[in-house]
């Protein structure tokens, strides 16, 4: 990407042009061999996704969301259940638990990290107990904008309070805290292969990674309708939620690159840092292992003249999350309204997504940087 003409967020065409023989080499395979549905693709892109987090199961499903409600599904997550979630992210991670018919119970975020507090997640647990009217059984942690959330004290907690942990890793896959990878941080994970994200398809798509044997089986027979494994019972209520051959060979074709990807986000997001922290609040330093950053995000009291300033540039930018899960109309039953999340609501207030992928030249970044600290004068 030059510094000429229209920057978009995510640049899916520079990425092509790198990997389009690979890509369409593994393709005509796909179309040579015709396994549309379960192709060895799907098996390799398993055992090479379990490989590189240190997961002991990766099982590949339909999109991102379907990893999220497999997992708890996997759980015997139900009515009467109350699974906690933040609520600046995806809409995803509470929707799939009202799908389920369990209750979510949205947690504030800490202010240097924006992913989940651990102080009110057991605040938040300690009063649905006092309440009675919902058994606490998960929490779903986000890894928002590829940084991993703090998981060694959410664990301790989960294990204190009888919590299923189940990752949100749909912006984090590559991401690691201490020494070990996202996938591994806790016993369930789930990962989306939208295509902006770090490793993408070209379609929907999601993985499911897992610890524990049992859990594996369960989730395995469950995205493919409940058949038992290698038999022809019926043995969990199921759902359709395979990814597809052709969806699992471009993902093998682009983890050819896919560390590379990883050292160029990280070198881009430290070339933001050092150009703009002087001028907004930009995010603060990683405490332990290496972030993803599949989003960039800075904030500002002045976010919508910038991303005014960008625009007028033919600059990419994203307000995210503008509205809170919380505070959405769909979701607003299950919160407390206005001023129950203060650290959320102020985020969603302030924050600008600004482009972010591996193929950002310094060209374009100098360009996004020399609007915004023009816009604030």
């Amino acid at each position: 990407m030059t510094a000429k003409g229209p920057i978009p967020l995510v640049d899916l065409d520079a990425q092509l042009a790198v990997l389009r023989g690979s890509i369409e080499k593994r393709l005509r395979h796909v179309l040579d061999q015709g396994q549309f549905i379960l192709g060895p693709e799907v098996a390799e892109l398993e055992q090479t996704l379990a490989q590189l987090t240190g997961a002991r199961h990766a099982i590949a499903v339909a999109s991102g969301t379907d990893a999220l409600q497999l997992a708890l599904m996997a759980g015997g997550i139900g009515p009467g259940d109350a699974v906690f979630v933040p609520s600046l992210t995806f809409v995803a991670t509470a929707e799939v638990v009202a799908v389920l018919g369990a209750t979510p119970v949205f947690v504030d975020i800490e202010t240097d990290t924006l992913n989940m507090d651990p102080a009110h997640l057991e605040a938040q647990v300690e009063r649905t107990t006092r309440k009675g009217k919902l058994r606490p059984r998960a929490v779903i942690p986000v890894d928002l904008f590829g940084r991993p959330a703090d998981y060694p004290s959410i664990n301790k907690c989960a294990e204190r309070t009888g919590l299923l942990v189940v990752a949100d890793a749909a912006q984090s896959l590559g991401a690691s805290r201490g020494n070990s990878q996202v996938g591994a941080l806790a016993p369930l994970s789930a990962t989306s292969f939208y295509p902006s994200k770090t490793l993408g398809g070209y379609g929907d798509g999601g993985c499911v990674f897992a610890l524990d044997d049992e859990m594996a089986d369960s989730i395995k027979s469950i995205h493919r309708h409940g058949y038992e494994q290698g038999g022809p019972d019926i043995v969990n209520i199921g759902v359709n939620s395979r990814l597809d051959t052709m969806q699992a060979a471009i993902l093998l074709a682009k983890l050819e690159v896919f560390q590379d990807e990883l050292t160029a986000r990280r070198r881009i997001a430290k070339a933001y840092n050092d150009l703009l922290g002087a001028h907004v609040e930009v995010p603060a330093p990683y405490p332990s292992g290496e972030a993803a950053w599949s989003v960039y995000c800075v904030q500002s009291d002045h976010r919508d003249r910038l991303r005014e300033a960008l625009t007028a540039q033919e600059i990419a930018s994203v307000a995210y999350y503008a509205t809170p899960t919380h505070l959405q109309p769909a979701y607003r039953a299950y919160g407390e309204g206005e001023g129950s999340l203060p650290v959320t609501e102020r985020a969603a207030k302030r924050l600008l997504a600004l482009p972010m992928h591996a193929y950002l030249d310094e060209a374009a970044q100098q360009l996004v940087c020399s609007a915004i600290i023009g816009a604030l004068g």
